[in-house]
């Protein structure tokens, strides 16, 4: 076997362990487009309650959805009109998280009790990849505690959780500047800025 392929094989086996993490209810960090993130099963309330935990994030903010497409993020989002449907199916040049009508199904503890829900479909390989195995759209908050940078690295995740998460991940972070650009899915109207 050459480094290459085993290289391949590492990082397989390591997804395919983070993704046995999170349907075992723990809580893993992952790279991104632009950050480090935190993630698990969106519909396990005890990890997405660590992931809050974890960042001191209050339950009322909601976390992000991602997913590898759409079909896995369908359970969670209401109804949609055929030109939103394919602003939100379309991957364009940059990460763009979209605030959507949330379904009956979205729980309470991902939407922060809002009608509303913010989900992505991401390229970046190995939140793709992760969220391929796992077989369902994964929370995706960024990987620091409230009041500090988010981690850009797997070393900053380490300083910044060392020891209370699951697993990590192989992989970096994509070339984006900053984290995703949300757009409303109605208006189009920019929530916040991306890189």
């Amino acid at each position: 076997m050459n480094s290459a392929t085993f290289a391949c094989w590492t990082r397989h086996y390591r997804i395919r362990r983070a993704a046995q993490a999170i349907a075992a209810g723990g809580v893993v960090a992952y790279p991104t487009e632009a950050v480090w993130g935190l993630g698990c099963d969106p519909l396990n309330r005890e990890a997405v309650m660590r992931v809050l935990e974890l960042k001191g994030r209050k339950v009322a903010k909601g976390v992000i959805l991602i997913a590898a497409e759409l079909d896995q993020l369908l359970p969670f989002i209401g109804t949609l009109d055929a030109a939103e449907h394919q602003r939100l199916a379309v991957a364009g040049n940059r990460a763009v998280t979209w605030v959507v009508p949330a379904s009956a199904q979205a729980p309470a503890w991902v939407t922060g009790g809002r009608d509303t829900i913010a989900v992505r479909i991401t390229r970046h390989p190995v939140a793709a990849a992760l969220s391929r195995v796992v077989g369902t759209a994964l929370v995706s908050t960024s990987a620091n505690p409230q009041g500090h940078l988010p981690a850009r690295s797997a070393m900053k995740v380490h300083q910044y959780f060392r020891g209370r998460l699951a697993d990590i991940t192989p992989g970096a972070v994509g070339r984006a500047a900053k984290p995703s650009e949300i757009r409303d899915i109605r208006t189009g109207h920019i929530l916040r800025s991306g890189g």
